[in-house]
Formats: structure tokens, sequence, C-alpha cells
């Protein structure tokens, strides 16, 4: 809502203040708030998180003070921080609302200056129910006798701790109205710990008058604080978690507990001893020693990681203190454990099963990207690293966040950036609670919106001038989910990585069965081979082992975020095996972070990329950066083209000539595929690279074998020869499986007879159709000349003329529709461009094509479609094939160059995605279907090409949901974890692809 720029402005009707109600404007005639002296009450009711909960609220409070009101009215006019407190209160929460017509005097606590401090809430519980320090036999200990006991006693305890919380919460939301400061989450959950301290000392107050009304407490009991409460970040609505200690432990210790816990349990929040040994099961009080042996020899890893944050909160505060002394040095040894790693996700998978599958989304607490993986994460990093860092034992978890981040445990960036997430995710909760005060961590479900846009605004969510405050709200919900579940992934692992490669012996050491357990928590499949990888890379006492341990840890983390970490960290031991002798290799790790982090991310996440990189290990220096942006990137395709055929032209032996062209081959197609897979490329440059670079090996090999046939003969060339790029070559859009479609050309030179020269062109295709398909372990260089004249029945090279005469009396339709993307890739130019101006005539026809050879061409595609898909696939995910695939799409932009390219000249043209840029440049279809086409087209290349980069070889079929499919996710650019979200995505665009291919190219 826009603030008026004056006080004096024209009064803003309903509408423009946001009341929905019907009996918004007589409400506000009771108020007397019409006048124009009312403005600036009307705006800041305006921004209250429901304007018609508040104006319902205040006219209940106006009838329940009487002649009070005026009073109050005309301080809501004099003073802003009453108005935004009170404002913010009952626009946010109907319970507080229903508390201060209940007590209606209450609103003056809202005038305070500042919020009580912690003795002071002590002070002010305890004089309410008239305590006074215990005396005898147990003078020391933080005890009171309460001069009153009973219902009422408890009725006033519960209306006075409601008001305390009742001016926390106005100043908390006071932001929301005015431009008061917001108040900091810890400060908040400071000060409602404080309250709870202050809360149960005069409950335990009252228990000792009750149970002991006559004599003096025998008993000396120290309250623990537990969970929340114990690391002073309370919510406004939770359980308190306790545990007690008491000499001696006996049945008055027993009734003294339970009934400290039943007055609180009635008078405030429910107090929970469930953590204390044993469970519910368990004794409620025990004795210091019962307490340090049952820790001993029985306690579990998770209740190891609760006593993190115990905190003497009441009571004989000199026995808790003692509680913690002999109990907290336990906690800093129990990453020892055999079982720590297992318990510890054990017990973070049952919280998370705990909550049913169509709530984990909206579950702030325990779901994907909730508070629990926070504070997981932190706690384990806590846990492994306390033994020998005391400024980690610390209670709370922002401040863990703090000194793990000044340790250099963790990242600054990560723990900035989780301490945010976790801040924000704990104020839509406390948001959530204040408005009823219920227990509650759950989001109000997407179809509610009235009750997400009252949430987003009661947690300060202000619009972006792209979004309303519901759609900001959205968009940090899904984003700090991500980011929560991004970070606890991780920094939940990274200690045991540090443990796993250190050998110093002054550092912790883990066992071997512990190493294997700890790797099978990163995610590695085969623990104990990874183990393996791990010992040779860091075994021995060379310089080499010292680096490699140094920089392991860093090196494991970032393949541990990769699909397949086994993999990866295998490839990795064989480049680094290949690259002993090279002294650059280490040290382009250790100085410069983006070499490994790229190297780790393209080894863990491409099999193809895995055994590329080992043979042109030399690529890995192109991870690092140069002065103009990444040096992978920094390539032109014309330079590599020249030294691909520069390089070969050394070599009078075509043997060794194509095996220099296809070194430098190797080393392209690592560069482009790395590129591709850290996203420096997008799909429409790969595919004009990879086509650049084959083309280039193709000429390598052409030249190569004609100057061999030269030598071997002593004669010249007896004719020109070209190759003919046709299908995916022709228009520059190859992918990394794709074979190079072509034709074969020749022209005899003057005086020579046509039948020698096409004799020797023969000889020439075939030995560069032998030369580049021969055996090898790289990616396969297939020549596949099936597209010819005749197809493979028919001669492999022809002449120009030849093809003039085949074109002018026999071209099938297929065939005219082959030549849509012909385009010279090879050979002599001269004879190349010759032979496109020859075809043009044939492929862009006089009128366009007939109407028969349309049905023809539909025909054939029909077939193609039933006949073509593999047995077993699956249509909707065939990338070639499939509904949507790149046959589709293909076949649909042909069909409109057939019909249309005579007559519109941008259609002349061999790429897909370009001729549909003209196809909506030239209105031949509307913008909506051509973009619906390209972006089926872009979604299947990246696909295809991803397929192969994570299985290494040539296929067209997306794997069903798994690790495979989040691999190739991930390849294909997927921008978060989510496979199935993927697959949504590659199923919906094909599917609206498919639909426009059906009425266009079925029309």
């Amino acid at each position: 809502m826009v603030r008026p720029p004056t006080a004096r402005s024209a009064v803003p009707g309903v509408g423009r203040l946001g009341l929905l109600e019907p009996t918004a404007s007589a409400d506000l005639q009771a108020l007397g708030w019409v006048d124009q002296d009312s403005v600036e009450l009307l705006w800041s009711l305006s921004r209250a998180a429901n304007p018609d909960l508040a104006l319902r609220a205040l006219g209940r409070l106006r009838e329940a003070l009487g002649d009070g009101w005026s009073e109050l009215d005309q301080l809501l006019r004099d003073e802003k921080s009453l108005r935004g407190r009170l404002f913010g209160l009952i626009g946010a929460s109907s319970a507080f609302a229903d508390h201060l017509v209940a007590e209606p005097q209450s609103w003056k606590l809202l005038r305070a200056s500042a919020l009580p401090s912690r003795q002071q809430l002590i002070d002010d519980m305890l004089e309410l129910v008239e305590a006074t320090p215990e005396t005898g036999p147990n003078a020391a200990a933080l005890l009171f006798r309460a001069g009153m006991t009973g219902p009422s006693t408890v009725a006033r305890l519960r209306r006075r701790y409601r008001d305390h919380l009742m001016l926390l919460a106005a100043v908390d939301l006071a932001a929301t109205v005015e431009n008061e400061p917001v108040l900091p989450y810890q400060t908040v959950g400071h000060q409602l710990s404080d309250l709870a301290d202050a809360a149960l000392t005069a409950a335990l107050a009252v228990a000792v008058a009750t149970v002991f009304p006559d004599e003096p407490c025998p008993v000396r009991i120290a309250v623990l604080a537990m969970g929340k409460c114990g690391a002073r970040e309370l919510n406004y609505v939770s359980d308190v978690d306790v545990v007690f200690v008491a000499e001696p432990a006996n049945v008055q210790g027993s009734r003294l507990a339970s009934e400290m816990m039943r007055i609180g349990s009635v008078a405030y929040f429910d107090v929970d001893a469930a953590l204390r040994p044993e469970g519910k099961r368990g004794e409620l009080v025990r004795t210091l020693d019962s307490h340090i042996a049952y820790y001993q020899r029985w306690a579990k890893t998770w209740e190891f990681q609760a006593l993190l944050k115990a905190r003497p909160m009441t009571g004989d505060i000199e026995l808790g203190e003692q509680y913690q002394a002999a109990l907290l040095p336990m906690v800093w040894t129990a990453s020892e454990r055999d079982d720590f790693v297992v318990d510890l996700q054990a017990m973070r998978r049952r919280v998370e099963e705990m909550v049913p599958p169509e709530l984990r989304e909206r579950e702030l607490k325990l779901g994907r990207g909730s508070l629990r993986d926070v504070e997981f994460a932190v706690q384990l990093l806590q846990l492994v690293h306390g033994r020998a860092d005391e400024t980690l034992r610390v209670t709370g978890t922002v401040d863990a966040l703090t000194a793990l981040a000044v340790g250099g445990y963790v990242g600054r960036d990560d723990a900035a950036n989780l301490t945010a997430s976790y801040e924000f995710l704990r104020l839509l909760e406390h948001r959530l609670q204040l408005q009823r005060l219920k227990r509650t961590h759950t989001l109000p479900p997407a179809s509610d919106e009235e009750a997400l846009r009252w949430l987003a605004r009661a947690a300060h969510m202000r619009p972006d001038g792209r979004h309303d405050a519901l759609g900001v709200l959205n968009a940090e919900i899904k984003r700090n989910a991500h980011r929560v579940r991004r970070l606890h992934a991780k920094l939940f692992y990274r200690p045991l990585l540090e443990s796993v490669a250190r050998f110093d012996k002054d550092a912790l050491r883990l066992s071997p069965d512990a190493a294997v357990r700890q790797l099978a928590a990163l995610g590695y499949q085969s623990p104990r081979n990874a183990l393996g990888h791990l010992t040779a890379l860091t075994g021995g006492a060379s310089r080499k082992g010292r680096i490699q341990a140094l920089l392991l840890p860093t090196l494991l983390e970032w393949l541990g975020e990769t699909p397949d970490p086994d993999a990866g960290l295998l490839a990795y031991r064989r480049v680094a095996e290949a690259l002993d002798e090279q002294t650059w290799f280490l040290r382009e790790l250790r100085d410069e972070g983006a070499v490994a982090q790229r190297l780790m991310i393209t080894l863990g996440s491409s099999a193809y990329l895995s055994e590329l990189l080992v043979k042109a290990p030399e690529v890995i220096r192109m991870f690092a950066d140069g002065p103009n942006g990444p040096l992978l990137v920094a390539a032109d395709p014309d330079d590599v083209a020249r030294g691909i055929l520069s390089s070969s032209a050394r070599y009078s032996d075509p043997k060794r000539a194509v095996a220099a062209s296809r070194s430098l081959r190797r080393h392209e197609l690592a560069r482009i595929a790395s590129a591709d897979i850290l996203g420096m490329l997008d799909v429409r440059e790969v595919c004009r690279a990879l086509s650049s670079v084959w083309a280039a090996v193709l000429n390598a090999a052409l030249q190569s074998a004609i100057t061999a046939s030269e030598a071997e003969t002593g004669e010249p060339a007896p004719a020109t020869f070209a190759v003919i790029g046709m299908g995916r070559l022709g228009g520059h859009e190859l992918s990394y499986g794709s074979d190079a479609d072509v034709l074969f050309v020749c022209d005899p030179k003057d005086g020579v007879d046509e039948t020698k020269a096409v004799r020797w062109a023969n000889g020439i295709a075939e030995s560069v159709t032998k030369l580049l398909g021969a055996p090898s372990t790289d990616p396969p260089l297939q020549v596949d000349a099936g597209l010819r004249p005749e197809g493979r029945n028919g001669p492999l090279v022809r002449t120009l003329a030849a093809y003039d005469a085949y074109y002018a009396q026999w071209a099938q339709p297929w065939e005219v529709q082959a030549l849509l993307r012909a385009h010279q890739v090879a050979g002599d130019d001269d004879l190349g461009v010759r032979f496109l101006h020859l075809i043009d005539k044939v492929r862009y026809p006089e009128g366009g094509v007939s109407s028969a050879a349309v049905r023809e061409i539909r025909r054939i595609k029909a077939r193609i479609d039933s006949e073509r898909l593999p047995r077993g696939a699956d249509p909707a995910t065939h990338t070639k094939l499939g509904r949507g695939g790149l046959a589709d799409v293909e076949w649909t932009v042909q069909l409109i160059q057939l019909q249309h390219a005579h007559d519109t000249p941008t259609l002349h043209n061999t790429s897909t995605l370009d001729t549909l840029e003209a196809i909506g440049a030239a209105e031949l279809l509307s913008e909506e279907d051509v973009e619906l086409l390209r972006e089926s087209w872009l979604i299947a290349t990246k696909a295809r090409n991803a397929l192969v980069l994570v299985r290494n070889k040539a296929t067209d079929q997306l794997p069903g949901p798994g690790p495979q499919l989040s691999a190739v996710a991930h390849a294909a650019g997927w921008k978060n974890d989510d496979a199935g979200e993927f697959l949504d995505h590659y199923l919906r665009v094909t599917r609206r692809g498919r639909a426009v291919v059906e009425r266009v190219f079925g029309a």
C-alpha cells in the first residue's frame, strides 16, 4: 500500500486501505476514524498483515475499554511506536487480539521503552507469586518459597506470561506497520528463552510451596533447559525440554519435578522431560552420579547430540553447572563412536520420514530444506571439530555457524547463506505460530492464497517490481529451501572427508572401517574402492602425496556434489597417475581453485569426459580463467580448423596424418564437452563447435588421402573432389553421438577421362571412410554416405554432371528433402559451391513442391514413426524419434521450406533453428508456434547430448527416474537436484511441440 505524501491528504476509501469486510466503513465510523485527522491512522492500519482482522479487534477493544478508549485513541494518533506495535500485533495475531479484549488495560504495556532483561523477567514473575528466597540447609540453591499456590496463582502466572509474550510480539511485528527497526532473530529467541527461564522459576517456586508447605525444601534440584530453550533460540509457541538433576533423587524430588512440570504446562507451555536418560521410561529425576553412569555406558549418539544445547535454567544453578562440567566432555568425544555417522544419518532420515509426503514441501521444521537440515549439519560439524576446538562449544545454531566460519570449517559465504536461510525459515515459523498462538511449523497450502498473503505481509515481504508480496514469499521459500538442502548436503559430510585424507600423525584419524562408512555417507556406492583410491593418491612420503592430502578434502567435497562421485574419483586417480611426471598438474589444482573445482565437476558428471581427459589431460590447463574469461571458450573455430589441417599436413602417411588430426579432435572434444558440462556454452554453440571439428577432420583425412594418392601414382589428382555435409553436419548442428552424413562429388579435370576420374574419386572416398572409421578408443568417426542418390545401392561418388542428371530426372521426395541441409564442408570449395548452386533448383523448386510430394513426405514420416522407433522405447522420451523430438521438429521445418522456400529466400538455410527464425519472420507460423518448436528442438538436443556425456555412448532414450536420470539432468544444465522436475519439463515442452507438429505437418 502506498503511503500518502502528507497527513493532510484525502481520506482514503476502504478499498485503498485493503479492507474487504462489508462492515468496514461502519466500523471506521464507530471508531471515529473517518475525518482528515485520521489519515495517518488509516494508512498505518492498511499496512497491518490483515487490516480487516486489526479493524475488528479495534472495535472489540473500544467496547471493552468504554470511556478508556479516548486515551488510547489519542495516543495512537500521537505515538507512532504504539501505533506500529498495536496494529502490527492485532493484524497478525487473533490470539493476542483476544488477549487484549480480555485484559483491555494491557495495551498500556505496549508503551514500554525497552524489553525487560532476564533478571527483570524473573523478578517480575516471582513478585507475582510473592516468592522469597528459601532458607535453611538449601540456602545456596536458587529455590524460592511462594506465598501463593493453587489454581488462582496458576491463572495469574498465565496472564503475566501472556503479557510479556504480547509485548515481545508487538515489538517484533511493529516493523510491518511503521518504519520501526526489525527485531533481530537472535534477540527474539533470547528474549523468549529468558521469559521461559523466568516462567519456570516461578513455577518451581510454587511447586516448592505446594510439595513442602510447612518445611524447608529438603532436595537440591537443578533444571536444565535442552533443545531450543537450552540454545536460547526458543519459538513463540514451543514445548520446553528439560532435564532434572536432584540430590537426593528420591520420591520427594520426583514430586517436586512433576509439580513444576504440571504448573508450567498449565500456565505457559508444554514442559517435556523426554530427553532424560531412557526417555519417558526413565526416572524423572536422577542424581548427578546416575546421569554420569548412564552417559558413560548406555547413551546413544543422538543423546550426546542433544546435550550440545544443555543449559542450567533455574533451580540449583550450581548443581546444574556441575552436571554440565561432568557431561560435556563426553559430548566432544562422541564422534569417535563406531556408529556416529550412521546414527546421525538414520536419525535425520527418521525425522524426515515422519512428515507425510504431501507436507514435506510445506514443513518448515522437519521437511526437505528445513530447519532440521541446518541444525543437523551444524551440530555434526560441532561434534566432529569441537573436540579439538573449544570455540565451537556454543549452544545456538547461529552462534555455532559463526564460530565454524571463523575457524575455517565452513566457508564464510556458506555460513552467511545458511544463517540467512535459517533466520528466514524461523521468521516464517514465528509468524505462523503468532496467528493463533498454536504450535505449528506447516505452511498453508498453495491453494490458500489468502493465508499465504497474510503470511507474506506479516513476514515483511514487499512487492519487488515483478511480484506482489505473495509472489515474493513463494520465490523466497523455494530459494531458501533449495539453498538449505544444498548446503546441508555439503556441510553434513565435509569433516568426514578431511579425516579420510589426512595422514599427519598429530591429526585426528579414523579407522579404515569408519572411513568406509563415512565415504558411504558421502554418496560413494563403493566406499572400499574409494578408500583404495585415496590411499593410492596420498600414500608414501613424497611431496606429491602430501599435496594430494592437502587437496583431497576439498576435491572430494566437490566430487560429492556430482552425480557419480565413484566414477569421478576413479577418473581423478587415472588422470593424476597419467600426469605423475607433470609438475604443473598439482600446482594448477593447488593454486587455481577454479581449475580444481571445474575438474571435479566434469569427472563426476561425465563418463565421456573422464575417458577423454585421461587421454588429453593438457585440456585441464584450459579450465583456468584467462584475461577475457574461461580459456575453455576462448578458442576460435576457424583457428581450430586450421590447426587440425596444418597438423595433419606434416605427415605424408595418411594413417599418421589422421592420427594427428584425431589427437587434436580429442583435445577439442574434451574442451567443448568440458565447457558444455560447466555451462559455459549453450547448446547451439556446442553443436556448431562439434560440426566445425568434424568438418576439419574430414578435410584433413581428405587432403592426406589425395596427397598419398598423388605420391603413389606420381601424377596430380585427375579430378577435383568435394565433401558435402548432409543432415546435422550440413546444418552445423551435430551432437556428440552423431555420424557424419555426406555426399562425395568429383569433377574431372580438363582432358581427363570421366571413368578414370570417378574410379580415382571412389578410391579417395573409400580411403577417407576407412581411415576415419578405423577402430579407436576415441569417440567414433563414422562417415555415412547413405543419403546419396539411390541410397546405399547407388555409386559412392558421382560427378557434378551425374548429380545434375539424376536429380533432374529421378529425384525422390525424400532425396529432395535431404538436400535442404546440404552444405560444403570439405575438399574443393569451388566445386562444393557449384554443387550447391546446382541443387538449389531441386530443393527450392519454382512454385514449391507438388501436393503429391507432400503426401509422400507425410507417408514416409508416418512409417518412420511406426517402424523406426526401437523395440521397447518410450515414444514420450525418445529424443530423436519420440513425440516432439528432433525428427518431429526437423521434418516440420523442412516441409515448410519445401512449400515456401521458392518465394521466401530467407528459408534457404541448412540450420533448423535459423530456418525457424526465418519462418517466424516471414509469418509462416505464429511466434508462439515457432517458440514451441524451438524449445522442443533445444530440449531434445540438450538431452541427447547429455545422454552421450553421461553414458559415453550414442543413445537417444532418456532413462526412467533414478541416478542415471539425475546425471542426465545435471549434464543437460538442469539447475536443481530434482531430476523428476527435469523429466516433467522435458515432457511438457515436447508435448507442446508435438501439438504444433501434428497441426502443421499433418495439415
